[in-house]
């Protein structure tokens, strides 16, 4: 190693050698500090960080990135991490290599994140920023494991963002039925709206319904698969996780409802029931049954939320919805205990009951 007074600019330089992940011999410049102390102390952590481990651009790590998980996701994941990758990451790290990001660099990246402005000029959510940094720990995880990266600098940063949106918005049982009668002069719309909201499936699972999907002897609905309009294209896969795999029975009123829908609009077996209807068309008209009945306008999502709420006011159980919704029981334990009763002071109070006994 050596470090060097710069008396022109009154500064000192390091100048250092080390071996990058393929054991290539590499020369590091580092200019621009005011004391020969935080030269040797840079070049200290600058050799640690960086023998044996990746010294390639971010913008270079990220195709191989793509390389090695593109295959293994759905064509939604990845272009959801894409988008991403190309329009938050890249635009601050592209040309940074990859063993040199600091947790000071992610502060501030972080940083400029909370000012950006979506294209109606309001912060992004919250939620979205998160999985912004997640997708970037992702990276950095990536080079840990598999590229020789000695740690993830992301674990010394605390995370912008919210890992949940704030107050989940749900409808009551008489929203929903005031909702649905302004939906009656749209069938298909109408029937799409009442599968979402008394089964509580997904949206994507909603839509790649075909009639081989229902068994109307035994009153059930079998998910198998998913509906996505990607690059311009219809895509079924998988459902979203091999839980969401499941059978969810009907209440006889919405197998009657769906069958009668199918004798009046039918389709072959194999075609999708709702192929005429869009994502964008599903929020214009629950746009237009909210101002019609004046109910609060919620998300298409929030329909399953809805679909919970009732549930758990009937009085089943986490494991028993879970079943339903294609969740892990602790899934609805953690994301919609708030609207569970409070079940701790009745506990409480039987426990003093049997003490007394």
């Amino acid at each position: 190693m050596t470090v060097n007074r710069d008396n022109k600019r009154n500064t000192w330089c390091v100048q250092c050698w080390y071996r990058d992940w393929r054991g290539d011999r590499k020369k590091k410049t580092k200019r621009g500090f005011a004391t020969k102390s935080e030269a040797l102390a840079w070049e200290r952590d600058f050799v640690a960080r960086s023998e044996g481990a990746l010294s390639m651009t971010m913008a270079e790590f990220v195709k191989v990135y793509e390389q090695d998980m593109r295959p293994r996701l759905k064509l939604n994941t990845w272009i959801s991490k894409e988008h991403m990758i190309a329009t938050k990451i890249l635009p601050y790290f592209a040309n940074m290599a990859v063993n040199e990001i600091t947790p000071s660099d992610l502060v501030k990246w972080e940083n400029e994140l909370l000012k950006l402005r979506t294209s109606t000029g309001l912060p992004y959510a919250p939620t979205y920023l998160r999985s912004v940094t997640n997708q970037m720990s992702a990276i950095l995880n990536h080079a840990v494991k598999l590229y020789g990266l000695p740690s993830n600098p992301m674990h010394k940063v605390k995370r912008i963002g919210a890992k949940r949106s704030g107050e989940m918005q749900f409808w009551t049982k008489a929203e929903y039925l005031a909702f649905s009668r302004a939906m009656m002069d749209k069938p298909d719309y109408f029937l799409a709206f009442e599968l979402l909201y008394w089964t509580g499936m997904r949206l994507g699972e909603l839509l790649a319904l075909t009639p081989a999907d229902f068994d109307f002897v035994r009153k059930v609905v079998s998910i198998t698969k998913s509906y996505q309009r990607l690059e311009c294209e219809d895509i079924i896969t998988s459902p979203k996780t091999p839980k969401s795999i499941r059978r969810i029975a009907l209440p006889a009123f919405l197998a009657d409802e769906v069958a009668d829908h199918l004798r009046l609009f039918p389709v072959g077996e194999g075609e999708r029931i709702f192929a005429a209807i869009s994502k964008s068309g599903l929020h214009n008209e629950m746009n237009r049954g909210a101002k019609e009945t004046g109910v609060k306008r919620i998300r298409i999502h929030d329909l399953r939320h809805s679909h919970v709420s009732l549930l758990i006011e009937m009085g089943y159980t986490p494991l028993a919805i879970a079943e339903r919704l294609g969740h892990e029981s602790t899934e609805v334990t953690m994301n919609y205990a708030h609207l569970f009763p409070n079940v701790q002071e009745d506990m409480a109070s039987e426990l003093d009951r049997k003490r007394g006994v």
